[in-house]
């Protein structure tokens, strides 16, 4: 059985945007609770999150977009960034936890005390541009991560899978010069955000490392796997990834209330296969989950315990 670490933190609890709104801190209560019903959570290796330092984060946000999250970080009640994102009292350290937390697991990974890792954090970050706040994202957790691996691991080529329903716009602007980081996204198209068209494939140096699969609502287990096996797949193996993020969104299940498309619990299993294969073809099987979106929260904890079971196979 393949070590499989978890991050997850308390704190993560304290970041809070109204009565009401979809990206909750019961989100991440409902996934620790079906672990451990389903006694799931005594067999990963708990990774303590601890936060990031600014020189991380800003390696993908900009210097004055860091310094108004630290002036607008509310003492009481709500500050909002953009019509969807807001902060409360416990928002700036849960963010700087979750962008800390991945780079923790990344340490775990590469010190060889787990072979992959899920992060159960929040807020979520793919939508996080270079100088904003955007669609429930603060600081974007896999771009500060494939940064970090490059950085402070020295390895190369970073891939980033993500199959959150709505496109990592903030993600694909960070890398779309940037051929060491190849951009890998499906999601409902045209929907939130409005970016991720076919067409959409990077530039300059970085044209051909940024693949979008845009798709119309509807589309299920057949569809996605046909497409992480006939399109992930061989672009894959041809960048060779030294290791491969996964934006785990679980809001393209069928029974998600913020989008219209129909993947299972089995279907999100086969998913994670699909990368872990090609992972331990490519990558030393460094796997790195982060988790994004997924708001029906049955939906969501059964979704994230196929996930990790997955993982967990030798």
């Amino acid at each position: 059985m393949a070590r499989t670490g978890l991050v997850y933190h308390a704190d993560y609890l304290q970041h809070d945007m109204g009565l009401g709104h979809p990206e909750s801190p019961q989100r991440l209560r409902a996934i620790i609770a079906r672990l451990e019903e389903t006694g799931l959570l005594p067999s990963l290796v708990r990774i303590e999150p601890h936060p990031a330092t600014d020189d991380w984060v800003t390696q993908v946000h900009t210097n004055s977009y860091v310094k108004a999250l630290r002036t607008r970080a509310p003492h009481q009640g709500y500050v909002s960034l953009d019509p969807d994102t807001s902060m409360s009292p416990g928002s700036l350290n849960a963010a700087y936890l979750a962008a800390g937390g991945v780079l923790t697991a990344i340490d775990a990974i590469m010190d060889k005390r787990v072979d992959n890792a899920f992060c159960a954090v929040r807020p979520p970050g793919h939508h996080a541009e270079a100088d904003h706040a955007m669609g429930f994202c603060l600081i974007n957790n896999v771009a500060v991560a494939a940064r970090y691996f490059q950085k402070k691991h020295g390895l190369e080529r970073i891939a980033i899978v993500d199959w959150d329903v709505h496109h990592g716009n903030g993600t694909q602007h960070t890398f779309y010069k940037d051929p060491s980081v190849f951009f890998f996204s499906t999601h409902q198209y045209p929907y939130y955000p409005g970016t991720g068209a076919f067409d959409e494939c990077g530039e300059g140096k970085g044209e051909g490392y940024t693949l979008n699969v845009p798709l119309s609502a509807g589309k299920g287990d057949p569809e996605y796997l046909d497409i992480f096996n006939r399109v992930l797949r061989p672009a894959l193996t041809a960048y060779k990834p030294d290791a491969i993020i996964i934006s785990a969104g679980f809001d393209a299940h069928r029974d998600d209330p913020l989008a219209g498309m129909n993947l299972t619990d089995e279907g999100y299993k086969a998913l994670t296969k699909v990368v872990k294969e090609i992972a331990g073809e490519h990558a030393g099987g460094r796997v790195l989950s982060c988790l994004e979106g997924g708001y029906n929260l049955a939906a969501l904890a059964a979704s994230v315990e196929g996930h990790l079971r997955v993982l967990q196979e030798a």
